[in-house]
């Protein structure tokens, strides 16, 4: 299970918010008060909710979903490129491209072309008849790999996607709730909670806030993916050897002791003892 202290939240900066009159009011309940025109967060319930996303997260990677890291914003690129890397998911982290989850095909070429051009680079661009051509692929490669590198294995479109920032990443919200992919997110003072289905309250502005919350969320996606490891080589060995889990003694022996049920004809639902002989004569017994 992934946890994180008060101790680490403090020190990294996380209760701290935007400016008062930059606030945006459904955040109120998140809020502790304010101190010197700064809204403070109650890391009380970034402690509690904090729990809630991490499991949400490592249950997704044991479920083996495609999971989408994003973040634009300075603070957040490097943090986000890292983790997600290291978690061995999707990232997102320099421009949110407009259609990823609801024009994907559209997507899916942009990520063909790209490829293409990858394999051309790693043959020195052989066959090209002149430098010019060369240059002006290569131009083109370098802005598709700027946007698409960390999704160039993507084939299909993210199960979560987690944000740094919904207020900067304000089209990837829209399209992960028309295309109902769930969010989990880092959400300052100044968002809009009410879109997030887990909402982190914190600091998204800091780096070292920012880094201490994607780099858990990236723990999580890690402990998932371990967990859903054991289970199919638990699976396979099982199929391999033909075991099958044991049913335990003490069941079976109550199996094998219970009594029988007592069966009736179906047309008779009367008790046993309520039942009167049948008087009738032979010949009145037969159906007509």
């Amino acid at each position: 299970m992934v946890a994180v202290t008060m101790k680490a939240l403090l020190e990294a900066g996380v209760h701290f918010g935007h400016q008062t009159r930059r606030w945006n009011p459904k955040m109120k309940p998140y809020i502790f008060g304010d101190r010197n025109g700064i809204h403070i967060i109650d890391l009380q319930k970034t402690l509690q909710l904090f729990k809630e996303a991490t499991d949400f997260v490592a249950d997704s990677a044991r479920q083996g979903k495609r999971i989408l890291f994003v973040g634009t914003k300075r603070q957040a690129q490097d943090a986000v490129k890292e983790e997600a890397e290291r978690c061995g998911m999707y990232y997102i982290n320099n421009r949110w491209l407009g259609g990823l989850l609801t024009n994907w095909a559209t997507v899916s070429r942009s990520l063909e072309k790209y490829k293409t051009l990858e394999e051309k680079k790693e043959a020195n661009y052989a066959g090209e008849i002149s430098k010019k051509a060369v240059a002006r692929l290569e131009r083109i490669r370098k802005k598709l790999e700027k946007n698409l590198a960390g999704i160039r294995h993507l084939d299909q479109i993210p199960e979560l996607v987690i944000i740094v920032d919904p207020s900067k990443e304000q089209i990837a919200v829209l399209e992960s709730k028309k295309k109902g992919v769930p969010i989990v997110a880092l959400v300052d003072t100044n968002c809009n909670p009410e879109l997030i289905d887990y909402v982190i309250p914190g600091n998204d502005d800091a780096l070292r806030s920012v880094r201490l919350i994607v780099s858990k969320l990236s723990d999580a996606v890690i402990e998932g993916v371990t967990m859903r490891k054991s289970e199919l080589e638990q699976a396979a060995k099982e199929e391999a050897t033909g075991e099958k889990p044991e049913t335990p003694a003490g069941v079976l022996e109550e199996v094998v002791a219970a009594p029988a049920p007592a069966h009736r004809p179906v047309g008779d639902r009367r008790p046993a003892g309520d039942r009167r002989p049948d008087t009738r004569r032979p010949s009145d017994r037969t159906p007509r």
